[in-house]
């Protein structure tokens, strides 16, 4: 693979305007194939096996207009409201597409606030895009001119995606200025910027394409782009880096363009494929909103890398000394002896030393540091977030907040109780069990369609409220007889999140199997694969309890621009896990490949740790940066679960890239020593053979 990604890089610096017109090519038409025949994501919250999808599955065969989504419509006043108001509002809700129900106005006890239902007959995924909220506010629109305030709440207002462009953009400034800092040499800083956007188009354009064959989650791009952004970021910097090594040493652009494929373009194929593999444990989630992340960050991965891989040396040859500072153009002398004169020199070679000079003390302190971090994640709970997490200048957080001032909190996410009533007949028991029931605030009378009827249970607390989850265990363990399914919105919310956290450690396995097998494969050396994975574990885990400590207390949620504390979103650890197993596994690549290159050069299983860290050090340390920064940038996006899961990826970028890196695999590799390279004999003699 090194010959075939050399010959790929000289090829394409020796023929820069070639690549560079292939690749406008190719964006042209994806964009126009992408515009032409394109979908538009929408979740899909089917949640196949579970209780509260068989009670919405019995709806849609026995009472389909009261099956579909639901929204809300709450009105306030300073004053009582007028009810002509309120009747000219449901005269015109009635008339919204999809509206198959609208219930009664609910009057607060002033009566100056009053809570519209609509209840549709399709799905809140049949909407595309703001059409839903947008046939609302038309509704809406007389009573918001007589000066009412008048918000929306519910399934369809809650289901809208309205990406701003703020995190990638403030990505990308951070990126170029890491980049300018780390390459001085403003080209070299623009290079991996271009690159990287170049194959978010591309694989933004195949999203599209996707989203019109199958549901793609409203957040997957958003997820795909910000992984596609920090990877791309790093995969060519790290062939820009090798380049500019090739350059100093004294090789012509298309001569150290190749080297730089051949070298630090098969680490970045082999990175690049760690993070797809992972990526296919999301399939083993069973709901189809996880594949469709899967899906579309294995499209946006693909085409960075395809991108890196190209366009790099196109673009560097087409720079040619200009990639390098005006100080440095150029110098004259072998690689070898550059490489080892840079490693004699740098902070990161003295620190590596040190590092390995104590071994015993170094790997010690990271593993108490990375406990300490981890620790919170003892106490983590779990649960899709709603609109009680939203910004307070949300439309959906106003509604809820109102809701649950006058209605009580429990009036935000009533259960939803599906009866058979060829099974269980008597309506007046059920009633009666479920009201004598502890934590039940209010039981609506029974809707009676021939032989099935609905029963709504108002909650004394709310929708994200543990004591909700267990009156929902209750119902259904204790006091519901045979034939009655609890379903609704928070009952999904719950199945949702016991679904992940049973398939959690199913993931885990299987994400750790496959990229042990790429490991032991890249690198011929079991040893060093196993202890590559139980780090990526331990970093991992930092992750996970730096989220639970920061939005799991009002203080810190607080500061990261939440109302209060929330629980962290079912999403995120699956979610977080298999995305950040991979792109750990990318430093691991990084740094192994220039040790492993080491080893085989000289045989000294201690200096080639030492050296092997101060070449990749530098580039592992700002692509590190770049991605933090990156992450952090999403931290700033409105939506929960995509502020949860930036802050979750910097922090454990931030941890794998200072304490993992750069203490404990030194450590522990100076602590094995020989052992790091020990192979099967079995194996070896294969290799022999194939290699």
């Amino acid at each position: 693979m090194s010959r075939l990604l050399g010959r790929l890089g000289g090829a394409a610096a020796a023929h820069p305007w070639r690549t560079i017109g292939a690749w406008l090519l190719v964006l042209v038409a994806l964009t126009g194939v992408s515009v032409a025949f394109g979908g538009t994501p929408q979740d899909d919250y089917n949640v196949p096996g579970t209780e509260s999808q068989a009670g919405t599955e019995f709806l849609r065969e026995h009472m389909p207009q009261l099956s579909g989504t639901e929204a809300r419509v709450v009105v306030h006043s300073d004053r009582p409201i007028d009810p002509a108001a309120l009747d000219t509002l449901n005269a015109r809700l009635v008339q919204v597409e999809g509206a198959a129900v609208v219930a009664p106005p609910r009057m607060s006890a002033d009566g100056d606030t009053a809570l519209v239902v609509v209840q549709y007959d399709v799905p809140v995924t049949d909407f595309h895009g703001t059409e839903g909220v947008d046939a609302l506010k038309r509704a809406i629109g007389p009573l918001v001119e007589q000066g009412l305030q008048v918000e929306l709440g519910g399934q369809v207002a809650e289901n809208v995606q309205a990406p701003s462009g703020t995190a990638e953009l403030a990505g990308i400034v951070a990126a170029l200025l890491i980049l300018a800092f780390a390459l001085r040499s403003v080209v070299a800083a623009g290079l991996p910027i271009g690159v990287a956007v170049a194959g978010l188009a591309a694989g933004a354009a195949c999203v599209a394409l996707l989203a019109r064959v199958t549901d793609v989650s409203g957040i997957a791009p958003t997820i795909a782009t910000m992984v596609g952004l920090g990877v791309g970021i790093d995969y060519a910097l790290l062939l820009v880096a090798r380049h500019v090594e090739g350059l100093r040493a004294g090789l012509s652009p298309v001569a150290a363009a190749a080297h730089a494929n051949a070298t630090a373009g098969q680490s970045v194929v082999m990175a690049g494929l760690t993070v797809l593999v992972s990526l296919f444990g999301l399939k083993l989630s069973t709901l189809p909103a996880y594949s469709s992340f899967g899906y579309a960050t294995f499209f946006a991965v693909t085409s960075v890398m395809a991108a890196a891989l190209t366009l790099v040396p196109a673009l560097c040859g087409l720079a040619g000394g200009r990639v390098l500072p005006r100080s440095r153009r150029p110098v004259d002398v072998s690689l070898a002896e550059r490489s080892g004169r840079a490693h004699k020199a740098t902070m990161t070679a003295r620190w590596a030393a040190r590092v390995c000079r104590r071994p015993v003390l170094a790997t010690v302190g990271a593993l108490l540091v990375l406990a300490v971090l981890a620790a919170p994640m003892l106490g983590m709970r779990t649960w899709p977030q709603d609109a009680g997490s939203q910004p307070e200048s949300n439309t959906t957080r106003q509604a809820y907040d109102l809701v649950a001032a006058e209605f009580g909190p429990g009036a935000n996410g009533p259960l939803v109780l599906a009866v058979d009533r060829t099974r269980a007949p008597d309506l007046g028991a059920v009633t009666s069990a479920v009201r004598a029931e502890p934590g039940v605030a209010a039981v609506a009378q029974p809707i009676v369609e021939g032989d099935a009827a609905v029963i709504l249970v108002e909650p004394a607390t709310g929708p994200q409220d543990e004591a909700t989850t267990e009156l929902l265990h209750r119902l259904r363990d204790d006091v519901l007889p045979d034939g009655v399914l609890v379903t609704g919105l928070v009952a999904v919310f719950a199945d949702i999140s016991d679904r992940l956290a049973e398939r959690l450690w199913i993931v885990v396995v299987f994400v750790v199997a496959l990229s042990l097998v790429l490991l032991t494969v890249l690198f011929r050396a079991p040893v060093v694969a196993v202890k590559a994975a139980a780090m990526n574990l331990l970093s991992v885990g930092a992750a996970y309890g730096m989220l639970t400590l920061i939005f799991q207390n009002d203080g810190t949620a607080r500061l990261v621009g939440l109302p209060h504390a929330v629980a962290v979103s079912s999403w995120v650890p699956v979610l977080l896990f298999t995305v950040l197993f991979g792109l750990s596994m990318d430093y691991e690549v990084f740094l192994l490949s220039r040790v492993r290159e080491d080893w085989l050069r000289t045989g000294d299983a201690h200096g080639s740790v030492i050296r092997g860290l101060a070449a990749s050090g530098r580039v592992i340390t700002s692509a590190a940066a770049i991605m933090v920064a990156v992450f952090t940038g999403f931290a700033l996006d409105p939506d929960v679960t995509v502020k949860m899961i930036g802050l979750g990826m910097a922090t454990a970028v931030l941890v794998d890239a200072t304490v993992i890196r750069l203490i404990l695999v030194p450590a522990t590799m100076t602590l094995l020593g020989r052992h790091n390279w020990w192979t099967p004999r079995l194996r070896s003699r294969t290799h022999e053979l194939v290699g």
